[in-house]
């Protein structure tokens, strides 16, 4: 797999009600997934008086040691609620527009999460990516979130506390094994607040939508051109309804659904996981290597469901301190879903991992939780747990509600079910009260807005872009028929023209158009 493809996979694969392997926030009341309470807009082109000199400042671009890309450094209130509080610093960075033709502003991008690093997908994919129709008419810009990579990033544990915390069985047996993984989800939570307590109640996607109007601004644009990926389309909805009046042209692709609660969220992803699985599982039952059998695709289902009891049980070794457990052995797989290009990567780690070589499934899980060679982690995980539980209040009250709702976890995925149930437990100790809930987005008086979805998209499964489109009131639906996560810049012609035509002119593809 090549190294773009890579980054790619990395930057997208904590998507949606996201990363459902640490948990992903959200209330189980499916009454109040239907509330329609929205966020008040603010009431002036730049906000509230006292935000002036935010919307004011002017960025000191500079190099930033990679070629052709510049950085600067944008400015926030930590505290909406307190403009004239202390400050965030957020890390924004840029390519100028290439040419020819005439320059039509900038173009924002966000790679998903939460907790993707903006201006890594920038500098190593996207302003380099991008078709070149696109690159040429638009700056392209990034800002890291607040509490992401360079901004004010969230910190809780260390390398290897980290590397302890992703071995803890996210499919307890007994009592003693559900208390180990509460403690576990409870230390997480005290790491984050001991480590990052100013700045964790302030990293809500409503902050960081407030965030994107101030960069609009000061970057000189009249109206946002944005493409978030994945949690990148709950972002920018939210700017959406947060401020319709100045949506330029959006493309929302890998949607989430914002008016459903945690529960529904993460069983939906844990159903898009097994979807994705069985694509996996067909593809491979055909080739002559697979190490799930040639059988039948339920076959199959069941060869991975004993590789998994069995690491459980007895861990492979790695050639490292590290053993591949069924945590470990679950991320890896789960990892590869999200990209096709993947599959082969993953027949090879399968095998080696069924004949004592738990080496490759470790390298994939890795890359999922962004760990470098040397055991530090990237602040991913960390970000991504400190947005969900703000975001939504938690899934569940305690581990008694988990052992409730593990069957319908189960039904959704045979193979993944009870692992990601489990999971989502983690907000429910989380330090910081939720200032968010589950909401239907209209975002009234917006341009159109261009939402797009995958059918067999493992991690934002293709009824939240339907569910999304229908919400808005300009929302268009744009549908791949295809494997993997989001569909820009994935090798249909059919997608990449009709969104590259909607960025260059403004006009969206007719709604319902298909693509494979």
């Amino acid at each position: 797999m090549d190294s773009r493809r890579l980054l790619r996979m990395s930057a997208t694969a904590l998507a949606a009600a996201g990363l459902i392997l640490t948990g992903c926030s959200g209330g189980s009341d499916a009454a109040a997934s239907r509330t329609t309470t929205a966020p008040p807009a603010p009431s002036s082109p730049s906000g509230a008086p006292k935000l002036k000199k935010y919307y004011d400042q002017k960025l000191k671009w500079r190099d930033c040691g990679v070629e052709g890309f510049q950085c600067a450094t944008l400015r926030a209130p930590l505290d909406y609620a307190k403009p004239d509080g202390e400050e965030v610093q957020l890390a924004v960075s840029r390519v100028r527009a290439t040419g020819p033709g005439k320059r039509l502003g900038s173009l924002l991008v966000n790679p998903g999460g939460p907790g993707g690093s903006a201006v890594g997908y920038l500098q190593g994919y996207a302003g380099i990516g991008y078709p070149a129709p696109v690159r040429a008419r638009y700056d392209m810009v990034a800002v890291d979130p607040r509490g992401v990579a360079r901004s004010e990033p969230v910190e809780c544990l260390t390398g290897p506390q980290m590397d302890a915390y992703t071995q803890v069985d996210q499919t307890p047996d007994d009592t003693a094994e559900i208390n180990g993984l509460s403690a576990a989800f409870k230390d997480f939570a005290a790491g984050c607040e001991k480590r990052s307590g100013q700045v964790l109640p302030h990293v809500s996607t409503v902050e960081t939508a407030r965030d994107m109007d101030i960069l609009r601004a000061v970057l000189g644009d009249a109206k946002l051109t944005y493409v978030g990926a994945s949690y990148g389309t709950f972002l920018g909805a939210t700017y959406a309804e947060l401020f319709p009046d100045r949506v330029g042209r959006l493309v929302l692709d890998g949607a989430m659904d914002p008016s459903l609660s945690a529960l529904d969220l993460n069983r939906d992803q844990t159903g898009g996981f097994e979807t994705a699985f069985r694509a996996f599982a067909a593809d491979c039952v055909r080739t002559t290597d697979c190490p799930l059998g040639t059988g039948s695709v339920a076959e199959a289902g069941e060869a991975m469901k004993k590789f998994f009891r069995d690491v459980d049980a007895d861990p492979v070794p790695t050639g490292e301190s590290r053993e591949l457990g069924e945590s470990l052995a679950t991320t890896g797989v789960i990892a590869a879903m999200y990209d096709e290009g993947a599959w082969p990567q993953l027949r090879e780690a399968l095998t080696g991992a069924m004949n004592g070589d738990g080496s490759g499934l470790l390298a994939l899980a890795d890359s999922y939780y962004e760990r470098e060679a040397d055991g530090t982690y990237a602040n991913l995980m960390s970000a991504n747990a400190a947005v969900n539980c703000l975001d939504l209040p938690p899934a569940f009250k305690g581990p008694a509600d988990v052992q409730k709702a593990v069957p319908s976890f189960e039904k959704a995925s045979p193979i993944f079910g009870k692992g990601l149930a489990w999971a989502a437990l983690n907000c429910t100790y989380w330090p910081t009260p939720p200032t968010g809930h589950p909401h239907r987005i209209t975002a009234d008086g917006a341009a159109p807005i261009l939402v797009v979805g995958t059918t067999r998209d493992p991690a934002t499964p293709y009824h939240w872009a339907q569910s999304l489109a229908g919400q808005l009131s300009s929302g268009t639906l744009l549908t791949y028929e295809g494997d993997g996560h989001t569909a820009y810049g994935r090798g249909s012609d059919c997608i990449d023209t009709a969104i590259n035509g909607y960025l260059l002119e403004g006009t969206p593809p007719q709604d319902g158009k298909r693509c494979s």
